[in-house]
């Protein structure tokens, strides 16, 4: 299995996809994450997850920035939306 600080972007698009299907009262939620993303355990992806609501913590504190991304913007709206959905769980 991969560790938790090697997740590709292809991973995290997988983890992201997952968390929407599998909302906090899926039974079995982080075995069904892990099945979806590929070579990451239940208690990996459950890890991911803490982290990312951490950061969000972090971010709506105001003691981090939110990143200024150089793209077209699709990905910054993606981005956007993930937070918004983890407020919401």
């Amino acid at each position: 299995m991969a560790s938790d600080s090697s997740w590709t972007p292809k991973q995290n698009k997988l983890f992201e996809k997952a968390l929407a299907k599998y909302d906090k009262d899926t039974p079995d939620r982080w075995h069904n994450v892990a099945k979806a993303v590929g070579g990451k355990s239940a208690e990996e992806v459950k890890r991911h997850y803490e982290i990312l609501l951490e950061d969000l913590r972090h971010i709506e504190s105001g003691s981090v920035p939110i990143p200024n991304y150089k793209s077209t913007g699709a990905n910054v709206d993606e981005e956007k939306r993930l937070l918004k959905y983890l407020q919401l769980n």
